[in-house]
């Protein structure tokens, strides 16, 4: 596998190594040994997955200690526009964002260790999405970040008039207003 660096600490994009033939394929998508070499240790204990149609966007969201996640995430079908924001105060990289297209064809996966704020935009007509989570889902302890928060500035690629959200993601704090990790 082959692991790329983003400018922001523990983040990382991760391209699996695929064999394929005229059947179809095979890849790994999580070996605990081999990402732990590659710097990535996690003990994931809930796996999540979800389908989605183009123009819906998910996020800013993360949970408040002590359920805080670091998720592993990949899109089985489809494509998609995801995106983590790093909150984790006192980081030289608070604030900042790392956007990266995952896609059923290109197999790609992204790393946020605890600490970010994760989010998608489906770019395809449909889209099925899985993410590995190192911490249960704990609905009181979930937060949410405005999307289109301008100080973030993240272009989700996607025209606003398209956006289909959820009320949580309507109601999403600003960034400035959120608490921090």
């Amino acid at each position: 596998m082959n692991i790329i660096e983003t400018p922001i600490e523990g983040v990382k994009i991760i391209e699996p190594k695929v064999f394929g033939d005229a059947r179809g394929y095979f890849f790994e998508s999580w070996n605990k040994a081999a990402f732990a070499a590659a710097g990535i240790e996690a003990d994931f204990v809930q796996d999540n997955e979800s389908f989605s149609t183009y123009g819906v966007l998910r996020g800013l969201h993360y949970q408040m200690p002590p359920y805080t996640q670091a998720k592993l995430v990949r899109v089985i079908e489809g494509t998609v526009l995801d995106i983590v924001v790093d909150i984790r105060k006192g980081s030289p990289t608070f604030g900042r964002n790392v956007a990266v297209e995952l896609s059923g064809e290109n197999k790609r996966q992204l790393f946020a260790p605890r600490g970010m704020a994760h989010g998608f935009a489906v770019l395809s007509a449909t889209a099925t999405f899985a993410y590995k989570c190192d911490n249960i889902y704990a609905p009181t302890h979930e937060r949410s970040i405005r999307f289109d928060d301008p100080k973030l500035g993240i272009d989700w690629q996607i025209p606003p008039e398209n956006y289909l959200l959820s009320e949580k993601d309507r109601k999403g704090v600003p960034f400035d207003e959120a608490e921090y990790l």
